[in-house]
Protein backbone atom coordinates (compact mmCIF):
# COMPACT_ATOMS: atom_id res chain seq x y z
CA UNK A 1 0.00 0.00 0.00
CA UNK A 2 2.54 2.61 0.91
CA UNK A 3 4.65 1.83 -2.24
CA UNK A 4 1.52 2.59 -4.32
CA UNK A 5 0.86 5.13 -2.63
CA UNK A 6 4.01 6.78 -3.35
CA UNK A 7 4.05 5.95 -7.30
CA UNK A 8 0.85 8.18 -7.00
CA UNK A 9 2.19 10.99 -5.43
CA UNK A 10 5.44 10.84 -7.05
CA UNK A 11 3.28 10.97 -10.34
CA UNK A 12 1.64 13.74 -9.59
CA UNK A 13 4.37 15.71 -8.27
CA UNK A 14 6.01 15.21 -11.85
CA UNK A 15 2.74 16.41 -13.38
CA UNK A 16 3.13 19.56 -11.91
CA UNK A 17 6.60 19.95 -11.95
CA UNK A 18 6.83 19.16 -15.64
CA UNK A 19 3.83 21.82 -16.32
CA UNK A 20 5.83 24.32 -14.38
CA UNK A 21 9.36 23.75 -15.81
CA UNK A 22 7.97 23.91 -19.76
CA UNK A 23 6.61 26.94 -19.35
CA UNK A 24 9.25 28.71 -17.43
CA UNK A 25 11.74 27.46 -20.55
CA UNK A 26 8.99 28.16 -23.39
CA UNK A 27 10.32 29.83 -26.69
CA UNK A 28 8.98 33.22 -26.29
CA UNK A 29 7.83 33.48 -22.86
CA UNK A 30 4.70 31.97 -21.28
CA UNK A 31 1.52 33.84 -20.46
CA UNK A 32 -2.10 32.57 -18.74
CA UNK A 33 -3.62 35.42 -20.39
CA UNK A 34 -5.50 33.90 -23.54
CA UNK A 35 -6.29 30.85 -21.36
CA UNK A 36 -8.30 33.58 -18.71
CA UNK A 37 -9.34 35.57 -20.92
CA UNK A 38 -11.53 33.24 -22.90
CA UNK A 39 -13.11 31.73 -19.83
CA UNK A 40 -17.00 31.52 -20.34
CA UNK A 41 -17.87 29.83 -17.52
CA UNK A 42 -19.75 31.21 -14.67
CA UNK A 43 -17.02 32.60 -12.56
CA UNK A 44 -15.41 34.32 -15.81
CA UNK A 45 -15.76 37.74 -14.62
CA UNK A 46 -13.29 36.67 -11.98
CA UNK A 47 -10.87 34.98 -14.47
CA UNK A 48 -11.30 38.13 -16.58
CA UNK A 49 -10.03 40.04 -13.74
CA UNK A 50 -6.78 37.98 -12.80
CA UNK A 51 -6.10 38.65 -17.30
CA UNK A 52 -5.79 42.37 -16.78
CA UNK A 53 -2.41 44.05 -17.71
CA UNK A 54 -1.76 45.01 -14.06
CA UNK A 55 -2.24 41.32 -12.48
CA UNK A 56 -0.95 39.19 -15.21
CA UNK A 57 2.49 39.36 -14.31
CA UNK A 58 2.12 38.47 -10.92
CA UNK A 59 -0.79 35.16 -11.76
CA UNK A 60 2.29 34.21 -14.41
CA UNK A 61 4.77 34.52 -11.79
CA UNK A 62 2.80 32.74 -8.97
CA UNK A 63 0.94 29.92 -12.02
CA UNK A 64 4.32 29.07 -12.89
CA UNK A 65 6.72 28.60 -9.90
CA UNK A 66 3.52 27.22 -7.52
CA UNK A 67 3.39 24.52 -10.36
CA UNK A 68 7.39 24.12 -10.20
CA UNK A 69 7.24 24.03 -6.28
CA UNK A 70 4.44 22.02 -5.56
CA UNK A 71 5.65 19.42 -8.22
CA UNK A 72 9.05 19.19 -6.41
CA UNK A 73 7.53 18.60 -2.96
CA UNK A 74 5.14 15.88 -3.68
CA UNK A 75 7.95 14.01 -6.23
CA UNK A 76 10.73 13.92 -3.43
CA UNK A 77 8.44 14.03 -0.73
CA UNK A 78 8.49 16.52 1.65
CA UNK A 79 6.01 18.89 3.09
CA UNK A 80 3.22 16.63 1.26
CA UNK A 81 0.45 17.49 3.35
CA UNK A 82 0.93 21.43 2.34
CA UNK A 83 1.82 20.62 -1.14
CA UNK A 84 -1.04 18.66 -1.79
CA UNK A 85 -3.28 21.03 -0.26
CA UNK A 86 -1.72 23.88 -2.68
CA UNK A 87 -1.90 21.83 -5.62
CA UNK A 88 -5.77 21.09 -5.06
CA UNK A 89 -6.72 24.88 -4.51
CA UNK A 90 -4.31 25.48 -7.98
CA UNK A 91 -5.95 22.31 -9.69
CA UNK A 92 -9.60 24.20 -8.86
CA UNK A 93 -8.89 26.88 -10.15
CA UNK A 94 -8.12 25.36 -13.28
CA UNK A 95 -11.32 23.48 -12.74
CA UNK A 96 -13.95 26.55 -12.56
CA UNK A 97 -12.26 28.43 -15.43
CA UNK A 98 -13.71 25.88 -17.83
CA UNK A 99 -15.86 23.80 -15.71
CA UNK A 100 -17.02 20.70 -17.87
CA UNK A 101 -21.12 21.74 -16.71
CA UNK A 102 -23.42 24.63 -17.95
CA UNK A 103 -22.41 27.35 -20.45
CA UNK A 104 -18.59 26.56 -20.78
CA UNK A 105 -19.01 22.96 -21.31
CA UNK A 106 -18.13 22.71 -24.86
CA UNK A 107 -14.83 24.90 -23.76
CA UNK A 108 -14.28 22.56 -20.88
CA UNK A 109 -10.33 20.97 -20.64
CA UNK A 110 -11.71 17.44 -20.33
CA UNK A 111 -14.25 15.78 -22.40
CA UNK A 112 -16.53 14.27 -19.55
CA UNK A 113 -19.11 15.85 -17.44
CA UNK A 114 -18.54 17.14 -13.97
CA UNK A 115 -15.64 14.68 -13.69
CA UNK A 116 -13.10 15.31 -15.94
CA UNK A 117 -9.13 14.52 -15.66
CA UNK A 118 -8.25 17.73 -13.29
CA UNK A 119 -11.80 16.81 -10.68
CA UNK A 120 -9.68 13.28 -10.59
CA UNK A 121 -6.39 14.67 -10.00
CA UNK A 122 -7.63 16.78 -7.23
CA UNK A 123 -9.71 14.62 -5.38
CA UNK A 124 -5.96 12.49 -5.02
CA UNK A 125 -4.60 15.60 -3.26
CA UNK A 126 -7.58 15.90 -1.24
CA UNK A 127 -6.83 12.50 -0.14
CA UNK A 128 -3.34 12.56 0.33
CA UNK A 129 -4.24 16.02 3.15
CA UNK A 130 -6.57 13.52 4.71
CA UNK A 131 -4.18 10.97 4.80
CA UNK A 132 -0.73 12.02 6.09
CA UNK A 133 0.89 9.82 3.49
CA UNK A 134 4.38 7.86 4.86
CA UNK A 135 5.85 6.73 1.58
CA UNK A 136 9.57 6.86 0.80
CA UNK A 137 10.88 10.32 0.44
CA UNK A 138 12.98 12.85 1.95
CA UNK A 139 10.39 13.69 4.83
CA UNK A 140 11.05 10.23 5.73
CA UNK A 141 14.44 10.43 5.65
CA UNK A 142 14.83 13.11 7.80
CA UNK A 143 12.65 11.96 10.60
CA UNK A 144 14.54 8.88 10.56
CA UNK A 145 17.36 10.58 10.90
CA UNK A 146 16.01 12.72 13.89
CA UNK A 147 15.22 9.98 15.26
CA UNK A 148 17.89 8.15 14.65
CA UNK A 149 19.77 8.39 17.95
CA UNK A 150 16.89 7.30 20.20
CA UNK A 151 16.22 4.03 18.21
CA UNK A 152 20.26 3.56 18.61
CA UNK A 153 20.64 3.40 21.90
CA UNK A 154 17.77 1.39 22.49
CA UNK A 155 18.83 -0.91 19.76
CA UNK A 156 21.96 -1.76 18.82
CA UNK A 157 21.74 -5.35 16.36
CA UNK A 158 23.21 -5.42 13.15
CA UNK A 159 19.78 -5.94 11.71
CA UNK A 160 18.52 -3.04 12.49
CA UNK A 161 21.47 -1.39 10.96
CA UNK A 162 21.17 -3.00 7.87
CA UNK A 163 17.04 -2.36 7.49
CA UNK A 164 17.95 1.02 8.11
CA UNK A 165 20.40 1.35 5.32
CA UNK A 166 17.95 -0.27 2.95
CA UNK A 167 14.99 2.38 4.23
CA UNK A 168 16.99 5.13 3.69
CA UNK A 169 18.71 3.88 0.10
CA UNK A 170 14.86 3.40 -0.83
CA UNK A 171 14.06 7.03 0.95
CA UNK A 172 16.75 8.60 -1.86
CA UNK A 173 15.87 6.33 -4.91
CA UNK A 174 13.22 9.24 -5.67
CA UNK A 175 16.32 11.87 -6.58
CA UNK A 176 17.88 9.67 -9.41
CA UNK A 177 14.54 9.01 -10.65
CA UNK A 178 13.70 12.50 -10.92
CA UNK A 179 17.05 13.44 -12.92
CA UNK A 180 16.67 10.49 -15.41
CA UNK A 181 12.52 12.58 -16.01
CA UNK A 182 14.21 15.75 -15.99
CA UNK A 183 17.41 14.96 -18.44
CA UNK A 184 14.57 12.74 -20.43
CA UNK A 185 12.13 15.95 -20.66
CA UNK A 186 15.16 17.99 -21.63
CA UNK A 187 16.24 16.46 -24.07
CA UNK A 188 12.72 15.71 -25.68
CA UNK A 189 11.94 19.65 -25.85
CA UNK A 190 15.45 20.20 -27.14
CA UNK A 191 14.52 17.87 -30.12
CA UNK A 192 10.96 18.94 -30.44
CA UNK A 193 10.52 22.29 -28.64
CA UNK A 194 8.99 22.84 -25.18
CA UNK A 195 5.20 21.49 -25.38
CA UNK A 196 3.56 24.69 -23.84
CA UNK A 197 0.02 23.21 -25.18
CA UNK A 198 -0.45 20.65 -22.34
CA UNK A 199 -2.07 20.28 -19.20
CA UNK A 200 -4.63 22.21 -17.10
CA UNK A 201 -2.98 25.72 -18.09
CA UNK A 202 -3.26 25.44 -22.18
CA UNK A 203 -2.02 27.92 -23.87
CA UNK A 204 -3.93 29.20 -26.42
CA UNK A 205 -2.04 30.41 -29.68
CA UNK A 206 -4.00 33.13 -30.45
CA UNK A 207 -3.95 37.04 -29.77
CA UNK A 208 -5.21 37.47 -26.37
CA UNK A 209 -8.38 39.24 -25.59
CA UNK A 210 -6.55 41.70 -23.72
CA UNK A 211 -4.99 43.18 -26.81
CA UNK A 212 -7.74 43.96 -28.49
CA UNK A 213 -7.03 47.79 -29.44
CA UNK A 214 -11.01 48.83 -28.52
CA UNK A 215 -14.64 48.31 -28.93
CA UNK A 216 -15.83 47.01 -32.37
CA UNK A 217 -18.42 49.71 -33.85
CA UNK A 218 -21.98 49.09 -34.39
CA UNK A 219 -24.69 49.99 -36.90
CA UNK A 220 -28.49 49.55 -37.31
CA UNK A 221 -30.18 46.85 -39.60
CA UNK A 222 -34.15 47.37 -39.21
CA UNK A 223 -34.31 47.09 -35.76
CA UNK A 224 -31.25 45.22 -34.90
CA UNK A 225 -27.89 46.63 -33.61
CA UNK A 226 -25.22 44.60 -35.10
CA UNK A 227 -21.31 45.68 -35.29
CA UNK A 228 -19.70 46.33 -38.41
CA UNK A 229 -18.07 43.28 -38.75
CA UNK A 230 -20.22 40.06 -39.05
CA UNK A 231 -19.32 36.65 -38.82
CA UNK A 232 -19.64 33.83 -41.81
CA UNK A 233 -20.31 30.96 -42.27
CA UNK A 234 -18.53 28.94 -45.11
CA UNK A 235 -15.63 28.46 -43.15
CA UNK A 236 -17.38 27.06 -40.07
CA UNK A 237 -19.51 24.64 -41.87
CA UNK A 238 -17.23 23.42 -44.32
CA UNK A 239 -17.52 25.09 -47.50
CA UNK A 240 -14.35 26.00 -48.94
CA UNK A 241 -13.58 28.31 -51.99
CA UNK A 242 -10.01 27.31 -52.76
CA UNK A 243 -9.57 27.24 -56.30
CA UNK A 244 -8.30 24.39 -57.43
CA UNK A 245 -7.28 22.62 -53.79
CA UNK A 246 -10.34 20.41 -53.31
CA UNK A 247 -8.52 19.01 -50.11
CA UNK A 248 -9.54 21.98 -48.67
CA UNK A 249 -13.06 21.51 -48.27
CA UNK A 250 -12.29 18.10 -46.32
CA UNK A 251 -9.82 20.40 -44.02
CA UNK A 252 -12.12 22.40 -42.87
CA UNK A 253 -14.42 20.22 -41.92
CA UNK A 254 -11.95 18.30 -39.89
CA UNK A 255 -11.16 21.22 -37.88
CA UNK A 256 -14.10 22.49 -37.78
CA UNK A 257 -15.87 20.17 -34.96
CA UNK A 258 -19.22 21.19 -33.92
CA UNK A 259 -17.07 21.88 -30.41
CA UNK A 260 -14.97 24.04 -32.48
CA UNK A 261 -17.66 25.63 -34.11
CA UNK A 262 -19.11 26.70 -30.84
CA UNK A 263 -15.49 27.76 -29.34
CA UNK A 264 -15.32 29.98 -32.81
CA UNK A 265 -18.88 31.70 -32.18
CA UNK A 266 -17.65 32.44 -28.29
CA UNK A 267 -14.86 33.91 -29.46
CA UNK A 268 -16.42 35.87 -32.00
CA UNK A 269 -18.78 37.57 -29.00
CA UNK A 270 -16.30 37.84 -26.75
CA UNK A 271 -14.35 39.95 -29.14
CA UNK A 272 -17.08 42.06 -29.91
CA UNK A 273 -18.78 40.23 -33.05
CA UNK A 274 -22.46 39.88 -32.77
CA UNK A 275 -23.61 39.18 -35.64
CA UNK A 276 -23.09 35.62 -37.21
CA UNK A 277 -24.13 34.51 -41.43
CA UNK A 278 -25.47 31.14 -42.08
CA UNK A 279 -26.39 28.90 -44.32
CA UNK A 280 -30.18 27.75 -44.02
CA UNK A 281 -28.35 24.20 -43.97
CA UNK A 282 -26.92 25.28 -40.95
CA UNK A 283 -29.31 26.87 -39.16
CA UNK A 284 -29.44 24.30 -36.80
CA UNK A 285 -26.27 25.21 -35.47
CA UNK A 286 -27.05 28.48 -34.33
CA UNK A 287 -30.02 27.71 -33.02
CA UNK A 288 -28.44 25.10 -30.64
CA UNK A 289 -25.65 26.91 -29.59
CA UNK A 290 -28.12 29.87 -28.46
CA UNK A 291 -29.78 27.22 -26.37
CA UNK A 292 -27.13 25.61 -24.81
CA UNK A 293 -24.82 29.32 -24.12
CA UNK A 294 -27.88 31.43 -23.63
CA UNK A 295 -26.74 33.68 -26.06
CA UNK A 296 -27.89 36.82 -27.37
CA UNK A 297 -25.90 37.01 -30.57
CA UNK A 298 -27.89 37.76 -33.81
CA UNK A 299 -28.56 35.48 -36.90
CA UNK A 300 -29.29 36.11 -40.26
CA UNK A 301 -30.45 33.08 -42.68
CA UNK A 302 -29.94 32.59 -46.23
CA UNK A 303 -33.36 30.70 -47.40
CA UNK A 304 -34.07 29.23 -50.92
CA UNK A 305 -37.18 28.62 -52.99
CA UNK A 306 -38.28 25.20 -53.71
CA UNK A 307 -40.18 26.28 -57.00
CA UNK A 308 -41.45 22.81 -57.31
CA UNK A 309 -43.23 22.49 -53.52
CA UNK A 310 -46.73 23.14 -52.53
CA UNK A 311 -45.84 25.75 -50.44
CA UNK A 312 -42.70 28.32 -52.04
CA UNK A 313 -42.13 29.93 -48.53
CA UNK A 314 -41.37 27.06 -46.31
CA UNK A 315 -37.59 27.53 -46.11
CA UNK A 316 -38.97 31.43 -44.58
CA UNK A 317 -41.32 29.36 -41.98
CA UNK A 318 -39.04 27.61 -40.65
CA UNK A 319 -36.12 29.93 -40.30
CA UNK A 320 -39.10 32.60 -38.60
CA UNK A 321 -40.16 29.08 -36.58
CA UNK A 322 -36.31 29.03 -35.24
CA UNK A 323 -36.28 32.75 -33.78
CA UNK A 324 -33.84 33.96 -36.87
CA UNK A 325 -33.22 37.84 -36.53
CA UNK A 326 -32.71 38.22 -39.93
CA UNK A 327 -33.73 36.36 -43.14
CA UNK A 328 -32.24 37.25 -47.04
CA UNK A 329 -32.63 35.21 -50.06
CA UNK A 330 -30.24 33.18 -50.53
CA UNK A 331 -27.66 34.85 -53.22
CA UNK A 332 -27.05 32.41 -55.72
CA UNK A 333 -30.90 31.96 -56.02
CA UNK A 334 -31.48 36.14 -56.23
CA UNK A 335 -28.84 35.72 -59.33
CA UNK A 336 -30.81 32.87 -61.09
CA UNK A 337 -34.17 34.32 -60.23
CA UNK A 338 -33.47 37.59 -62.12
CA UNK A 339 -31.57 35.51 -64.88
CA UNK A 340 -34.47 33.87 -65.49
CA UNK A 341 -37.41 36.77 -65.45
CA UNK A 342 -38.70 35.35 -61.83
CA UNK A 343 -38.67 38.46 -60.29
CA UNK A 344 -42.17 38.02 -58.73
CA UNK A 345 -40.81 35.13 -56.63
CA UNK A 346 -38.02 37.70 -55.12
CA UNK A 347 -40.77 40.36 -54.75
CA UNK A 348 -43.03 37.70 -52.92
CA UNK A 349 -40.08 36.30 -50.64
CA UNK A 350 -39.16 39.79 -49.08
CA UNK A 351 -42.94 40.36 -48.69
CA UNK A 352 -43.32 37.22 -46.44
CA UNK A 353 -40.59 37.55 -44.87
CA UNK A 354 -41.88 41.32 -43.59
CA UNK A 355 -45.42 40.35 -42.97
CA UNK A 356 -43.75 38.02 -39.98
CA UNK A 357 -42.32 41.97 -38.37
CA UNK A 358 -38.35 39.85 -39.36
CA UNK A 359 -35.79 41.93 -41.54
CA UNK A 360 -35.37 41.19 -45.15
CA UNK A 361 -32.57 41.22 -47.10
CA UNK A 362 -31.69 40.71 -50.56
CA UNK A 363 -28.32 38.70 -51.41
CA UNK A 364 -26.41 38.38 -54.81
CA UNK A 365 -23.44 37.68 -56.25
CA UNK A 366 -23.95 39.46 -59.46
CA UNK A 367 -24.27 43.57 -59.97
CA UNK A 368 -26.71 42.21 -62.45
CA UNK A 369 -29.14 40.99 -59.94
CA UNK A 370 -29.34 44.01 -57.89
CA UNK A 371 -29.90 46.38 -60.57
CA UNK A 372 -32.19 44.22 -62.00
CA UNK A 373 -34.58 44.28 -58.46
CA UNK A 374 -34.05 48.05 -58.54
CA UNK A 375 -35.16 48.01 -61.73
CA UNK A 376 -38.53 46.72 -61.02
CA UNK A 377 -38.98 48.37 -57.57
CA UNK A 378 -38.18 45.54 -55.55
CA UNK A 379 -35.64 46.70 -52.84
CA UNK A 380 -35.24 45.34 -49.33
CA UNK A 381 -34.25 46.32 -45.82
CA UNK A 382 -30.66 45.72 -46.93
CA UNK A 383 -28.48 44.52 -49.37
CA UNK A 384 -25.82 42.28 -49.33
CA UNK A 385 -23.45 42.13 -52.02
CA UNK A 386 -19.87 40.39 -52.80
CA UNK A 387 -17.81 42.82 -52.21
CA UNK A 388 -13.77 42.67 -53.57
CA UNK A 389 -11.74 44.44 -56.24
CA UNK A 390 -9.97 42.48 -58.91
CA UNK A 391 -6.46 42.70 -58.33
CA UNK A 392 -5.16 39.61 -57.35
CA UNK A 393 -3.07 36.72 -59.48
CA UNK A 394 -6.51 34.26 -59.44
CA UNK A 395 -9.07 36.42 -60.99
CA UNK A 396 -9.75 35.89 -64.65
CA UNK A 397 -9.47 38.10 -67.86
CA UNK A 398 -11.35 41.40 -67.66
CA UNK A 399 -12.39 40.68 -71.24
CA UNK A 400 -13.71 37.31 -70.43
CA UNK A 401 -16.27 38.55 -68.08
CA UNK A 402 -20.33 37.97 -68.42
CA UNK A 403 -23.33 39.06 -66.59
CA UNK A 404 -24.28 36.41 -64.02
CA UNK A 405 -20.95 34.09 -64.44
CA UNK A 406 -20.56 34.27 -60.45
CA UNK A 407 -23.44 31.33 -60.69
CA UNK A 408 -21.71 29.33 -63.22
CA UNK A 409 -18.49 28.47 -61.71
CA UNK A 410 -19.38 24.95 -60.35
CA UNK A 411 -19.91 23.86 -64.44
CA UNK A 412 -16.58 25.85 -65.55
CA UNK A 413 -13.09 24.43 -65.90
CA UNK A 414 -12.08 27.06 -68.17
CA UNK A 415 -10.03 29.13 -65.81
CA UNK A 416 -10.27 32.21 -68.23
CA UNK A 417 -13.53 32.43 -67.91
CA UNK A 418 -14.67 31.85 -64.19
CA UNK A 419 -13.80 28.28 -62.11
CA UNK A 420 -14.13 29.23 -57.79
CA UNK A 421 -11.72 32.26 -58.38
CA UNK A 422 -13.77 35.23 -58.32
CA UNK A 423 -16.91 36.21 -57.02
CA UNK A 424 -18.40 40.45 -57.99
CA UNK A 425 -16.47 40.33 -61.75
CA UNK A 426 -17.67 44.02 -62.25
CA UNK A 427 -16.27 45.84 -59.01
CA UNK A 428 -16.83 49.65 -60.55
CA UNK A 429 -20.28 48.66 -61.45
CA UNK A 430 -20.48 47.27 -57.82
CA UNK A 431 -19.28 50.76 -55.99
CA UNK A 432 -21.50 52.44 -58.50
CA UNK A 433 -24.84 51.04 -57.46
CA UNK A 434 -23.52 50.87 -53.54
CA UNK A 435 -22.98 54.39 -53.47
CA UNK A 436 -26.19 55.16 -54.81
CA UNK A 437 -28.61 53.58 -52.73
CA UNK A 438 -30.12 54.41 -49.92
CA UNK A 439 -30.56 51.03 -47.93
CA UNK A 440 -27.98 49.33 -45.78
CA UNK A 441 -25.18 47.15 -47.93
CA UNK A 442 -23.35 44.36 -46.38
CA UNK A 443 -20.22 43.62 -48.34
CA UNK A 444 -19.20 40.03 -48.18
CA UNK A 445 -16.79 38.22 -50.13
CA UNK A 446 -14.54 41.18 -49.27
CA UNK A 447 -11.43 39.00 -49.39
CA UNK A 448 -12.04 36.79 -52.66
CA UNK A 449 -11.86 34.00 -50.18
CA UNK A 450 -8.64 34.56 -49.11
CA UNK A 451 -6.78 35.27 -51.91
CA UNK A 452 -6.87 39.31 -50.57
CA UNK A 453 -4.98 40.70 -47.68
CA UNK A 454 -7.88 41.16 -44.66
CA UNK A 455 -6.16 44.79 -44.03
CA UNK A 456 -6.66 45.58 -47.98
CA UNK A 457 -9.75 44.14 -48.24
CA UNK A 458 -11.72 45.16 -45.33
CA UNK A 459 -10.26 48.76 -46.48
CA UNK A 460 -11.63 48.93 -49.90
CA UNK A 461 -15.07 47.88 -48.80
CA UNK A 462 -16.04 50.31 -46.31
CA UNK A 463 -14.37 53.27 -48.59
CA UNK A 464 -16.64 51.76 -51.19
CA UNK A 465 -19.21 52.28 -49.26
CA UNK A 466 -19.87 49.05 -47.48
CA UNK A 467 -22.34 49.73 -44.06
CA UNK A 468 -20.94 46.04 -42.76
CA UNK A 469 -18.79 43.27 -44.23
CA UNK A 470 -19.67 39.61 -43.54
CA UNK A 471 -16.30 37.90 -43.19
CA UNK A 472 -15.70 33.95 -42.42
CA UNK A 473 -13.07 33.31 -40.02
CA UNK A 474 -11.15 30.74 -37.92
CA UNK A 475 -10.80 30.85 -34.64
CA UNK A 476 -7.37 31.92 -34.40
CA UNK A 477 -8.22 34.48 -36.52
CA UNK A 478 -11.18 36.27 -34.41
CA UNK A 479 -8.81 38.51 -32.74
CA UNK A 480 -7.07 40.00 -35.56
CA UNK A 481 -9.90 40.34 -37.88
CA UNK A 482 -11.46 42.66 -34.88
CA UNK A 483 -8.72 44.65 -34.63
CA UNK A 484 -8.04 45.19 -38.23
CA UNK A 485 -11.38 45.95 -38.50
CA UNK A 486 -11.22 48.95 -35.69
CA UNK A 487 -8.35 50.32 -37.28
CA UNK A 488 -9.79 50.41 -40.33
CA UNK A 489 -12.91 52.39 -39.33
CA UNK A 490 -11.34 54.75 -37.74
CA UNK A 491 -8.95 55.76 -40.15
CA UNK A 492 -11.08 55.94 -43.22
CA UNK A 493 -10.29 58.49 -45.84
CA UNK A 494 -12.38 58.49 -49.16
CA UNK A 495 -15.46 57.16 -48.28
CA UNK A 496 -17.85 59.13 -49.28
CA UNK A 497 -21.29 57.53 -48.88
CA UNK A 498 -23.28 58.36 -45.69
CA UNK A 499 -23.37 55.11 -43.41
CA UNK A 500 -27.05 54.16 -44.23
CA UNK A 501 -27.49 52.50 -40.45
Amino acid sequence: MKTILTIIRAAIGWHFLYEGCIKLFADGGWSAASYLSYTKGFLSGFYHWLASPALIGVVDFLNIWGLILIGLALFIGIFVRWASLAGALLLMLYYFAYPPFGISLLGSNGLAYIINPLFIETAILVFFICYRERGYGLYQLITRYKNGRDVACRVSTDTNTVNSRREALKDLAALPVLGLLGWGASRSAKIYGADTLSGATIQINQVAMSELKGELPKGKLGKHEISRLIMGGNQIVGHAHARDLLYVKSLFKAYNTEKKIYETIMLGEQAGINCINLAFSAMSTIVKYKKLTGSKIKSIVHVGINEKAEDIYENVNIAIDNGIDIIQLFGGQCDELVRDHKLELIDGILKRIRSNGVVAGLCAHSIYSLTGCEENGIIPDYFMKTMHHDNYWSAHPRENRAPFQEIDWRISNDHNTHHDNMWDSFPDQTVEFVNRTNVPVIGFKVLAAGAIPAKDGFSWAFENGADFICVGMFDFQVVDNVNICIDTLKNLKTRKREWYT
